[in-house]
């Protein structure tokens, strides 16, 4: 965005501007978050955007009251005592996506699993309650800097690329919420460990088990999302990167104003070549191509060239995991 981003402390104005479409950031317990409408893939794709995020990670979304974050996602017994002794509060639970879940896939960046919690800053839940649907909120700052704990922080780092940013003063916790994956019935996770400390879930639910990642770069990614594998991303149909001619017998991601002609069934991210809208098309295109492509008998996704740069590097990072070789 080139204009300028307002500082304010009315909740009415930053829920309004947050159902129209516009990036908000605003104060938890634990560091400012990014708000987004969840249910809107533009402005979704627009906090990776405003982030510089090169990867479209999982993002958490924040809700008023556990009921509303358990319409969207699918509760267990462990979810719902969980739920009850730490929310409000710094605990982020990573659900299975229930089938009528409306929030972006984007914003779970393509998964079955969905990232929740209800934060227990007063300002966030009185904005979460006006806005009345799930908002996406990842640190208030560029990627790869210092998380924001005041607003004086997200401005130094995102001014002018926000509409705005709702002032709560400093934030009590000052680290990021523990992160816990209860997307299998086998057992809990911790991804990351954060403002609700791993005894205290144990006290609730018993032995936690603790990622441990094969790489550096494996780590960084799994302290913020789930399912980081390199294929997870796949649809069942084989996917051909790069395309630049395509069969009948392929489906085809089409990406531009002139998609190829010729396949068997299609998908175009953005016919304006718009990398915005090509993001928050992305993972609902794959899932449809590759039912319909199922559907029509076709030998594979043929995806065409999107340009590595701004969200197209983030696009063809999501593309070459599921072109990757299925082990």
């Amino acid at each position: 965005m080139d204009r300028g981003t307002r500082l304010t402390t009315d909740v009415a104005e930053a829920a309004a501007l947050l159902r129209a479409g516009e990036l908000v950031a605003f104060p938890t317990e634990t560091v400012y978050g990014l708000g987004a409408d969840a249910r809107n893939g533009r402005a979704v794709a627009a906090v990776f955007a405003a982030k510089g995020r090169p990867e479209f990670n999982p993002l958490i979304c924040h809700v008023a009251t556990a009921e509303a974050a358990f319409e969207e996602v699918v509760a267990d017994a462990r979810a719902r005592e969980l739920a009850a002794r730490f929310w409000p509060g710094p605990l982020t639970l990573v659900l299975p996506r229930r089938l009528d879940c409306r929030v972006d896939l984007l914003a779970g960046a393509g998964l079955d699993t969905l990232a929740v919690r209800v934060p227990a800053h007063p300002l966030a839940l009185e904005l979460l309650r006006r806005v009345d649907r799930p908002v996406a909120g990842p640190s208030a700052n560029r990627s790869g800097s210092v998380s924001p704990t005041t607003a004086a922080h997200v401005l130094e780092g995102l001014s002018g690329r926000i509409a705005a940013v709702l002032d709560g003063g400093p934030c009590a916790v000052g680290v990021e919420s523990t992160v816990l994956d209860l997307s299998s019935p086998r057992g809990a996770v911790l991804l990351r460990p954060g403002g609700v400390p791993a005894e205290a879930i144990e006290a609730a639910i018993g032995k936690v088990g603790r990622r441990v990642p094969a790489s550096a770069a494996e780590a960084t990614r799994t302290l913020r999302s789930p399912g980081m594998l390199l294929s997870h991303y796949a649809p069942a149909l084989p996917v051909r990167l790069d395309a630049v001619d395509v069969a009948g017998e392929e489906a085809l991601l089409a990406f531009g104003p002139a998609p190829l002609p010729g396949a068997g069934a299609l998908w175009n991210l953005s016919p304006a070549g718009d990398l915005a809208e090509a993001a928050a098309r992305l993972f609902a295109g794959l899932r449809w191509l590759d039912a319909e492509g199922r559907r029509l008998g076709l030998a594979r996704i043929a995806a065409m060239p999107v340009p590595a740069a701004g969200l197209g590097v983030a696009i063809n990072d999501r593309l070459t995991r599921a072109a990757a070789p299925r082990g």
